[in-house]
């Protein structure tokens, strides 16, 4: 018997306020042409002023809760991913457990930038397997227009706030590849590469929030490369290939990183959740995001494969294969 992480609900949200492309020709030089060639994106959805990043957090665990037809009461813990919490303490996974009533059990943020739901699925995986907790609800949140300069046209087109939720609950299964629930998780960081993607801004260094600084070009490269190496890491460490795979479910940055991870994975682009050309790059939401979407659609069902996989500052990269 081997005890497994299994899905069993999902729920996302994503702010009022919808932000085409069109609106950024007003303030930095570009188009909307110009963001969907070389993004994909659409539009993106910002917080209201006032909504914060614990808000929209849960939200989405609300919606997840109930897509699990359980309550918080019902929780052993919380983990959210977010890069852009309320304050600098205490964790906006305190403040989620508090507005949706969860009072027992613990709640705790990951902050691996957009790789941060991957690592907190790996930390739930973590907890459940080793019977620290039954369920466990992991939620990605995010408010990145407040760090966005709105000068820069290389940063400010691609993101946009959102959250995403997932209960994960202790399962028993068989210990092979045909079981529900997360089946090998893949996790790689390198601070080398820290100053291709951060933020200028912090705590102990200028006491302000800071905006999103990135060098496109770099990040791409890496992207592609890792991406597509941490999914056949985690397909191998389950026993498992490409050709084994329903769906990629991946982090939401840019659709040519998206169509370049596939190609090399040998997985067709039908067999991919895209996401963001609504959402933009949510960060640390956008695979669960995707994740509720691709459910609603009724893209990801009971049974599949799903491969997820994401890369942020740090570098902090990694993949989880889970079962449906």
């Amino acid at each position: 018997m081997t005890i497994r992480a299994v899905v069993r609900g999902v729920g996302h949200y994503l702010p009022a306020r919808v932000v085409p492309n069109s609106e950024f020709e007003a303030c930095v030089d570009t188009s909307d042409e110009w963001i969907r060639t070389r993004t994909g994106i659409e539009r993106r959805h910002f917080a209201a002023e006032g909504e914060t990043t614990s808000d929209l957090g849960a939200k989405a665990a609300t919606a997840a809760l109930a897509d699990a037809g359980i309550g918080a009461a019902d929780l052993d813990a919380l983990i959210l991913a977010t890069s852009t919490a309320d304050l600098t303490f205490p964790s906006a996974a305190t403040m989620i457990q508090d507005k949706i009533g969860m009072t027992s059990g613990f709640a705790f943020d990951v902050q691996a930038v957009c790789a941060g739901f991957v690592f907190a699925l790996a930390n739930a995986n973590a907890l459940i397997q080793s019977g620290q907790a039954r369920r466990v609800l992991v939620i990605g949140a995010e408010t990145f227009s407040r760090i966005l300069d709105f000068t820069d046209r290389t940063t400010c087109v691609l993101f946009g706030d959102g959250a995403g939720a997932v209960v994960l609950e202790a399962a028993e299964g068989d210990g092979t590849s045909a079981d529900r629930g997360i089946l090998a998780v893949d996790l790689h960081s390198d601070g080398r590469y820290r100053d291709i993607l951060y933020v200028d801004g912090g705590v102990s260094t200028t006491g302000t929030a800071g905006h999103v600084r990135m060098l496109g070009n770099q990040v791409f490269r890496h992207a592609v490369e890792k991406l597509a190496e941490t999914a056949h890491a985690a397909l191998d460490k389950a026993g498992l290939t490409g050709a084994d795979v329903d769906w990629i479910v991946p982090h939401q940055a840019n659709l040519r990183i998206i169509a370049a991870t596939a190609q090399r994975m040998q997985v067709p682009m039908e067999r991919v959740v895209v996401t963001v050309q609504g959402h933009g790059n949510t960060s640390a939401a956008s695979i669960p995001l995707a994740l509720s979407v691709g459910k609603d659609r009724g893209q990801i069902r009971e049974g599949d494969l799903v491969v997820t996989e994401a890369i942020g500052g740090g570098l902090s990269w990694g993949a989880v294969v889970l079962r449906w």
